[in-house]
């Protein structure tokens, strides 16, 4: 258990880090901090359950398409994350564009793997 929160405190601040760079990012909730947190929440539940298993099925699709498959299916988990974070909680993350979402993926990445790092995760 302890993993997972520390997993979802290292996307919350990927996330926010996320959000104040791009423009085509935008946090909802007062304070926004609550729906940058209410996103990573439901993109590390995400992660941890049918991510794994929907890429392991989507692998020869990635494979014949050189990995642009593997876009199009964060950018589903990215857009299911903000739904499910606003449908349920009212705050979240909202998209605006697949475009927004690559990149919104690629910071993510780059600010998770650095924080994980010096928090020794």
């Amino acid at each position: 258990m302890s993993h997972f929160i520390s997993r979802w405190l290292v996307l919350t601040i990927a996330a926010g880090v996320m959000v104040a760079l791009l423009p085509g990012m935008e946090a909802v909730g007062e304070p926004p901090i609550l729906g940058i947190a209410a996103f990573s929440l439901f993109l590390a539940l995400i992660n941890a359950s049918i991510k794994p298993v929907v890429h392991l099925l989507a692998l020869p699709i990635s494979i014949l398409s050189f990995g642009l498959f593997a876009l199009i299916l964060n950018w589903l988990f990215m857009e299911l994350a903000s739904w499910l974070a606003l449908t349920l909680f009212d705050v979240g993350v909202i998209i605006h564009g697949f475009w927004w979402s690559v990149l919104g993926s690629l910071i993510m990445a780059i600010v998770s793997s650095i924080v994980g790092n010096v928090i020794g995760e």
